[in-house]
Parts: structure tokens; sequence; C-alpha cells
């Protein structure tokens, strides 16, 4: 799953949804639906404006309300319909979804540094990374297969879902999928299409560095 026939000159950009609260507070969201705070919104609106220059042919994005009133914001600029998916949501994490990033670490520690290694780990009773991976892959997949050659395809997802996708596009096995780093709010990171499938072209650009705040949130 690490690539398309023929190398068709496709572009892919994962786009993170803006600013909320749960990501101020470092709480962990998972799929709990959150709404953008007002910069969040703000975010929005600025990043919609770069990524209407790369004249995308398609819009996708996960159902949740801070993914969507992300991707609208790009939607008014290009005059595209967002397509809705269920299987684009942030990864389940269960027990983990609104504790803080300290309440995890006390309650949930030893669960915490596994995922940390690498390990295979529900978080909270939650999804396996790879799971996520097997749900929202295929439909990233599906949407590029759809596009005209030299087309760019916008994903509008969230911070684990996004970097799930990255690592099994790329053909990463999962205990590495970690070492592609997070996505600050509203950045996004860029696959192309080459000969040999899904490059990696850009990761968490957008803007100058930010802290990354509830990467998997």
């Amino acid at each position: 799953m690490n690539g398309t026939e023929g190398g068709r000159g496709r572009r892919i950009v994962l786009w993170r949804h803006g600013q909320t609260a749960w990501n101020l507070e470092r709480r962990f969201q998972g799929s709990t639906d959150i709404e953008l705070t007002e910069a969040g919104l703000g975010q929005a609106r600025r990043a919609a404006r770069l990524l209407a220059a790369l004249k995308p042919d398609a819009i996708v994005a996960s159902d949740l309300q801070r993914a969507g009133a992300t991707a609208r914001e790009l939607a008014v600029l290009t005059r595209l319909d967002v397509t809705y998916d269920a299987a684009l949501r942030e990864s389940y994490a269960g027990a983990w979804q609104g504790l803080t990033h300290e309440e995890i670490l006390a309650r949930h520690g030893e669960q915490y540094a596994a995922w940390k290694r690498g390990e295979p780990v529900r978080r909270g009773g939650g999804e396996l990374e790879t799971e996520v991976a097997d749900r929202a892959a295929p439909v990233v997949l599906d949407h590029a297969g759809k596009l005209p050659d030299d087309g760019t395809l916008v994903v509008v997802s969230h911070g684990g879902t996004i970097r799930t996708t990255i690592g099994r596009l790329l053909g990463l096995d999962s205990p590495h999928w970690e070492s592609l780093g997070g996505l600050s709010n509203c950045c996004w990171s860029v696959l192309g299409e080459g000969a040999r499938g899904w490059r990696l072209l850009e990761h968490n650009a957008g803007t100058l560095p930010e802290p990354v705040l509830g990467d998997d949130a």
C-alpha cells in the first residue's frame, strides 16, 4: 500500500486541524468531538490561503467538527465540496480521552512508556495505531486514485491519524512511525507520487516552528 501505479505526479496534502481548547490544556482528544477556538479558526483561515494556491482538485476530511471547520475554510476559497469520512477520525483512545498529559503519565505510565517505545499498545483500551492506518490509509488512497495526473488532494485530519497514514503510505514499519514527529495545529505534510510510490516532500510545513500541542488529539 505504499504507492500507486505508474507515477502520475499526484500530491497528497495531509493537513492537521486548527487549535482547540483541549490542545491548549494538553488533553488527549482522540475521537472526542471538540470544536476549534477562535484562534484555531484564524489558523485555518491563514493556512487555507496558502493551500488554495496549490489549486487542489479535491478535499476530504474527518467528520469531527474541528477538522470539518478547518476544511470549510479551504472549501470557501477553492469552491470545492468537502467529502467527510469517519475513517479519518483521530485514534480512539478509550480511558485516555479527556485526560491531560500529566494525568495519563500518572494513571497509565507503563502503557504510555510502552507506546513511546514503539510497542503495539491499545492506549486506554482503544485502537492500535496499525488499526488507525488500516481504516484511514485506504480512504486517502481511494481519493488519490480519482485525481487527474499531477492533481492534488487535501486531507484534513488529526495529528495521530496523519502520522500513521504517512507511515503506511511510505511503507515504514509501524514501530518507526513515531520518528516522523508531530504536526503543529493547522500545519501539513505533503506526499508526492514517484515511479516507486509515495515520497515525503514536506513535513509540518506552513508556519514558523511552533510547539506541537496534543499531537494525537
